[in-house]
C-alpha cells in the first residue's frame, strides 16, 4: 500500500500550481504540447513545488509569486526527467510509456530542452536575479552530476564518495534550491534562508538514497519500474557499493556479472539484485539515509515555532518512511 504525503498545509496552493502548469505548458505546437502534457498528466510526488511553497510560508507570508517559481522548479526537473529517460534508454515512468518511446529520443532531447528554457524564462531573471542566480549555479551541477553518472556506467571501483557527489548534484541540489528561493521570495532572513537550503540539501541526499533502495526492493506496480532498473542501466548506487564491499563469493559474482554487463539479460540482473538485496547493503544505505534526515530536521531548530515547521519536520520523517 503507498504511503502518500499529505500536503494539507498548502493543498490549494498545489492544485493553483498544477492549474498554473497546464495552461503555462499549453504551447503552440502540438507535439511540444502534447509531449510535456504527457508527462505532466504522469503525475508525481510534487517534491520541489511544495518546498518552494512550504519555504515561502515559514513567516506567515503569502506571495503569489510563488506560484510561477513552484512551477518553474517543476519544469525543471520535469526537463531532466526527459533527459534522463533517454539517456537510460528507459520505457516506462510511472507505469506510462515515456516520452522517447512515444516520439523518439531526438524529439525528447529538444522537448527537454525547451521546458528547461521556458522554467528560466519563467522564473523572471530580470526581477529575480538572485533566484535566477542560484538555480543556474544549480542548473550547471546537475549537468555534471548526469555527467559523472555516464562516465561511471557499470564501473565497480566505485566509492560512497563517488556516490555522494553524483547524487548531490542530481538530485539533492534542485531540492536544496527549492527551499532556498521559496524562503529568498519571501523575504526571509539570512540564518533562515542558509537553514532551509541545508534542510532541503540533507533531505535531497536521503531522498535519492531512499529511491536506490525502492529501486532494488520495489514492486513495478507500486514504483512504477521493475527492480534493479538502474543496475541494468550499470548505475551503482549506495546499496551496490555496499554489496561490492563485502568480501565473499557473492560480492565477487556480483562484481562479474556487472563488469560483463549482465550477458544473459534479465536472469543475470535477477541474481544481481538478489544478491544485493541479501549483502545487508539496504539497510546500511537507509541507516545513512536516517542520519541525512536527522541533519535536515536539526536545521528547522534554527526556524521560529510554526505550523509550517511541524510540516517541514513531517516530511522528513515521510522519506524513509514512503515505499514509492
Amino acid at each position: 500500500m503507498k504511503k502518500i504525503l499529505d500536503f494539507n498545509e498548502i493543498k490549494k496552493d498545489l492544485a493553483n500550481v498544477e492549474d498554473f502548469l497546464a495552461e503555462f505548458i499549453n504551447f503552440s505546437n502540438p507535439e511540444l504540447r502534447n509531449s510535456s502534457q504527457h508527462i505532466l498528466k504522469a503525475g508525481g510526488k510534487r517534491i520541489r513545488p511544495a518546498f518552494v511553497l512550504l519555504s515561502g510560508k515559514v513567516y506567515g507570508t503569502n506571495n503569489n509569486d510563488l506560484i510561477p517559481l513552484a512551477a518553474a522548479v517543476e519544469l525543471i526537473h520535469m526537463a531532466t526527467l526527459v533527459h534522463d529517460d533517454v539517456i537510460d534508454k528507459a520505457d516506462t515512468r510511472r507505469g506510462e510509456p515515456t516520452i522517447r518511446v512515444l516520439w523518439g529520443n531526438k524529439f525528447s532531447l529538444h522537448c527537454g530542452d525547451y521546458l528547461f528554457a521556458h522554467a528560466i524564462k519563467l522564473i523572471n531573471p530580470g526581477k529575480n536575479k538572485h533566484i535566477a542566480n542560484v538555480l543556474a549555479r544549480i542548473s550547471v551541477e546537475m549537468c555534471q552530476g548526469e555527467i559523472q553518472q555516464l562516465l561511471s556506467t557499470f564501473d565497480t571501483n566505485q566509492s560512497v564518495k563517488d556516490y555522494f557527489f553524483r547524487i548531490k548534484r542530481k538530485t539533492a541540489l534542485l531540492i536544496a534550491a527549492s527551499c532556498k528561493i521559496g524562503a529568498i521570495a519571501t523575504h526571509a532572513s539570512s540564518e533562515a534562508i542558509d537553514a532551509l537550503y541545508k534542510y532541503g540539501y540533507y533531505l535531497g541526499m536521503a531522498f535519492q538514497i531512499k529511491d536506490d533502495v525502492l529501486d532494488m526492493q520495489g514492486d513495478s506496480r507500486v514504483i512504477g519500474k521493475p527492480a534493479g532498473s538502474d543496475l541494468a542501466q550499470g548505475i551503482i548506487t549506495l546499496p551496490t557499493i555496499f554489496a561490492l564491499k563485502n568480501t565473499n563469493q557473492d560480492s565477487t559474482k556480483l562484481r562479474k556479472l556487472i563488469d560483463n554487463k549482465f550477458p544473459s539479460g534479465s536472469q543475470d540482473l535477477q541474481e544481481a539484485v538478489k544478491i544485493v538485496n541479501t549483502s545487508g547493503g539496504l539497510e546500511k544505505s537507509l541507516l545513512i539515509s536516517r542520519k541525512f534526515i536527522n541533519r535536515a530536521k536539526n536545521q528547522l531548530d534554527l526556524l521560529p515555532n510554526c505550523p509550517t515547521k511541524k510540516s517541514l519536520a513531517k516530511i522528513a520523517d515521510y522519506i524513509n518512511e514512503r515505499d514509492f
